[in-house]
């Protein structure tokens, strides 16, 4: 019993101390930097792929109710839920909105689980983020993202947008 005892003190000595255990895993950069802190990679990286920021959204002039429609932009890989040319994407597409840290409070029409407005709001990266899960494809199998259900604005032809609002 003695030995026993002596060999689990041993063991105990040999694991590091909290404060080195934390500094050999240290918080991601999303749960320590503000959005005005990162760089333009880690910005990038909070993207989670959903698409959703790229369907056309109606807003009533009246009200400044937002609506929802399941029309893409054309540019919208629906399988991916990524721009097919995001680099290009605004001198392909002029009215295609760069997110802006500044700016930020003025999309209101970013999804409740975009990471950008997650970040800002104090909350953090649900379970499906790529971020979290280290897999691109947990976006679509939790079911945020856009595969499966919207159409691309080439598609609609003569269609009003109005005809294909949705409820989110």
């Amino acid at each position: 019993m003695r030995k026993r005892e002596i060999i689990q003190n041993q063991k105990v000595r040999r694991t590091a101390p909290p404060e080195q255990a934390e500094s050999a895993n240290p918080r991601p950069f999303w749960e320590t930097k503000s959005l005005q802190e990162m760089t333009n990679q880690e910005w990038e990286s909070l993207c989670d792929g959903c698409g959703k920021c790229c369907l056309h959204k109606l807003r009533d002039a009246d009200t400044g109710e937002l609506y929802q429609t399941r029309v893409s932009c054309y540019m919208l890989d629906p399988h991916s839920g990524r721009c097919r040319d995001y680099a290009n994407r605004q001198k392909l597409v002029p009215d295609c909105i760069a997110l802006q840290v500044e700016h930020l409070y003025l999309y209101d029409w970013l999804p409740e689980t975009c990471a950008y407005r997650l970040i800002d709001e104090g909350k953090p990266l649900p379970w499906w983020h790529p971020l979290i899960s280290g897999d691109p494809e947990t976006v679509h199998q939790a079911g945020i993202s856009v595969r499966g259900w919207i159409i691309s604005e080439d598609a609609i032809g003569d269609d009003a947008l109005e005809d294909h609002i949705i409820d989110d």
